[in-house]
């Protein structure tokens, strides 16, 4: 009778899969076997294995290369990191090993430039690019560093009050670009996106203000959609209207010569791997070149601004079961040494799902259960899976158990430290986890480094003012 964890996994999924594999009823993660990471440190545990973030750069300008040469595209093509995903120092020096830009949203990413500049890891060719709504230590930071020198840097106005900022701060010539208000997907609750121009504005506003300063050149048009990539009518309604804004635009503007499609390229949140990445890739460049083909428009160097992508598929989050309560005769929770909302806000931020797998007893029976964080919230849990709305995991023992259960969070290294507050003031004081950097050397072995300890109750008090 197939009735272990491990008979539920292979036959609900393709298995073993590229990062996931099991030995003698331990996972391995991308070769790396967890219970010996977990021995190593304990529990609850960040996890970040940097050789996925240069592997997801790799393969993003694969795709985007491959999708041009398909159609003889003309254009160019730019991968930026958007530093909001995961502002860690390990993660841009990762990231920057592969030939990549920058994206911007706040006067503080600029200290952050500043340091990797010290530190020799870009120098002043980088381009920048610059979005968000810019308040005014923003706005000198941008200008600091255009009259310094850095000649890529790409102010993307959000509205056109910036342009007069920018041309009060900035000294000399600058490149600048103008973010499209684009609508929101029928379902949203607004209609159109809080950020942009819109439509209507944006070639009159070249005209009347842009065009009539020889300071500034308008070289990129931004579009973003707040759903991602998808392969559904609303974003290649979208798409279209903003390649033919782009030709509108350059038809008056001989300057402007790249167009930036933002981020969403998504991550994988199941086992279930559903989204065709090739598909969509050779899509995009194909629609881009149709439409400015039509038009008799040169065709525009792309811009893209992985953040998930580049570094969500990078993160885990360990913890360990410390108990098991019978609630009633259908609810067995599983509690974890941490709390959900402290650690992965997204889950009950927005919903979200990650791939949960045990780290061991694979080999054991497995039921459905419902997982329980430490705060005292309501909201503190996990009770689905992208795939099914349930979870099922290894039988587990109750508290102090000798042999205890273990399970993994994985890809979870997009935005979630900077949404709950690295190193702040946790909800009901739960501590936010030790963090380990798993990198490999030379020979191909992985090796591990403490990142940060677990913190510690001084560190709360001093911000709490005691």
């Amino acid at each position: 009778m197939k009735n272990k964890y491990i008979n539920l996994v292979e036959q609900t999924f393709d298995w073993p899969q590229d990062e996931f594999r099991v030995e003698n009823g331990n996972l391995f993660f991308h070769d790396i076997p967890m219970m010996d990471v977990i021995d190593q440190y304990g529990t609850p545990l960040k996890i970040t294995y940097l050789p996925k973030i240069s592997s997801q750069i790799q393969r993003a300008k694969r795709m985007f290369n491959v999708a041009m040469a398909k159609v003889d595209y003309k254009g160019a093509y730019h991968y930026c990191y958007c530093t909001k995903s995961s502002h860690f120092a390990f993660v841009l020096q990762e990231a920057l090993k592969n030939d990549i830009h920058l994206e911007t949203s706040s006067a503080f990413d600029f200290n952050l430039v500043d340091s990797l500049y010290e530190e020799g890891l870009i120098n002043k060719d980088i381009m920048i690019v610059c979005n968000g709504y810019k308040k005014d230590l923003y706005i000198e930071n941008i200008a600091a560093k255009c009259n310094d020198g850095w000649k890529n840097i790409i102010p993307v106005l959000d509205n056109m009050g910036e342009f007069e900022d920018l041309d009060k701060a900035i000294n000399g010539r600058c490149d600048i670009g103008i973010r499209i208000a684009s609508e929101e997907e029928p379902k949203f609750e607004f209609y159109t996106s809080r950020l942009g121009i819109r439509y209507s504005d944006i070639v009159p506003f070249y005209k009347n203000k842009i065009s009539k300063n020889s300071k500034f050149s308008l070289k990129m048009l931004h579009f973003f959609i707040n759903t991602g990539i998808k392969d559904n009518a609303y974003y290649w309604n979208e798409l279209s209207k903003c390649v033919n804004v782009y030709c509108d635009l350059k038809a008056v503007c001989p300057d402007l010569d790249s167009l930036n499609i933002g981020g969403g390229f998504p991550i994988k949140s199941s086992l279930v791997a559903d989204y065709d990445y090739e598909y969509m890739t050779e899509e995009v460049i194909s629609q881009i070149k149709t439409i400015c083909n039509q038009r008799g428009i040169a065709e525009p160097q792309i811009f893209s601004e992985f953040g998930s992508f580049t570094v969500g598929e990078s993160g885990a989050t360990i913890y360990e079961v410390l108990d098991v309560k019978q609630q009633n005769d259908r609810e067995r929770w599983y509690m974890i040494d941490s709390s959900f909302m402290t650690t992965l806000p997204d889950i009950w931020g927005i919903k979200k799902r990650f791939i949960m797998l045990p780290i061991n007893k694979w080999e054991c029976q497995y039921q459905r259960v419902f997982l329980g964080g430490l705060t005292c919230d309501s909201e503190d849990y996990y009770n689905a899976e992208a795939h099914s709305n349930a979870i099922f995991l290894p039988i587990a023992e109750g508290g102090h158990a000798k042999d205890p259960l273990y399970i993994g969070f994985f890809h979870t290294g997009a935005y979630q430290e900077s949404i709950a507050g690295y190193g702040g003031i946790q909800h009901c004081l739960i501590p936010a986890p030790k963090h380990v950097i798993i990198d490999k050397d030379e020979n191909g072995d992985y090796t591990t480094k403490l990142f940060s300890k677990e913190q510690s109750y001084k560190s709360m008090l001093k911000i709490l003012g005691y």
